[in-house]
């Protein structure tokens, strides 16, 4: 159990790196670039992944499903993060992303058609609260942030809560591994096409560790942590997983000041606390329950 929860925990924390990264390369490479870049690599890596577990890759007859997660989980919740990050810090992004829960809740009833307790109902009226605060927030915690950057990290929220419920719908079809290749595979499609007429030569300011940056991304967040979080899920089970993702602000928060030294309000780090207290509220599932 200990070993799992600490694969949880390695998880979210690798995946914040994205964040911090996508923060640091703002000024290096366009949004789409980056993401372009990042899930092309991604998707090498996870072809070679499955031809290793001898896996079959349908890639053709299950072009539509890989279409639409790919459109939803990795072009536009990627390249929606990527340019939120261009205007506001990585702290505030992270402390947002904490809705992510509330938008799986959301499309849950109708897209799954399962019925949302009243608790996880209460859960989002406190994290969307929390948010409204952190958003108001900004306005006197610094320059740095745009209220622009905000909506669009939140649009990003609401693409991720739909490629995690069409993904447990289409997941009853495809295993992890496969779903999650095909999604990289056509979601650095759309992502090369949005590329065409919005991305010039001199938009384009690569040093060293910009590159390592890249890596990490393409790497450490995307395919490891994928790896790590799915191990830690069949240690533990998926109710007592759920509520490690609400791990990922937290780290964010805490790389963001330690790494890019981001300055945090008061009034700005209590909506992130009061966001990420009713994602738990949201996720939290009694032993009973899982």
């Amino acid at each position: 159990m200990k070993r799992g929860i600490f694969l949880l925990v390695l998880a979210t924390l690798l995946w914040s790196g994205n964040f911090i990264c996508g923060r640091y390369l703002a000024d290096a490479l366009p949004a789409p670039l980056l993401n372009t870049i990042r899930w092309g690599i991604s998707t090498i890596l996870l072809w070679g992944l499955l031809a290793i577990n001898k896996k079959k890759f349908p890639i053709v007859s299950k072009w539509k499903e890989f279409m639409i997660l790919g459109f939803f989980g990795v072009f536009a919740f990627s390249t929606l993060t990527y340019l939120g990050l261009g205007s506001i810090s990585a702290s505030q992004a992270g402390m947002i992303s904490a809705g992510i829960p509330i938008a799986i809740l959301l499309f849950t009833p109708f897209l799954l058609k399962e019925t949302i307790k009243m608790k996880a109902w209460i859960g989002a009226v406190v994290s969307i609260a929390g948010v409204i605060i952190l958003v108001q927030g900004k306005h006197s915690a610094s320059s740095e942030g745009s209220i622009v950057g905000e909506l669009v990290i939140l649009l990003s929220c609401l693409a991720w809560g739909l490629y995690t419920v069409l993904g447990k719908r289409y997941g009853k079809q495809l295993d992890p591994l496969t779903m999650t290749a095909g999604a990289a595979f056509y979601g650095t499609l759309f992502s090369a096409i949005s590329c065409i007429g919005a991305v010039k030569p001199d938009m384009i300011h690569m040093t060293g560790n910009a590159w390592l940056s890249v890596i990490y991304v393409s790497t450490f967040a995307s395919v490891g942590a994928y790896f790590l979080w799915n191990t830690g899920v069949k240690i533990v089970g998926a109710g007592t997983a759920a509520p490690y993702i609400n791990l990922l602000p937290v780290w964010t928060v805490v790389l963001g000041v330690l790494l890019l030294h981001e300055q945090i309000t008061g009034i700005t780090l209590l909506g992130g606390i009061i966001t990420i207290s009713g994602a738990f509220l949201t996720s939290y599932r009694k032993a009973s329950e899982r």
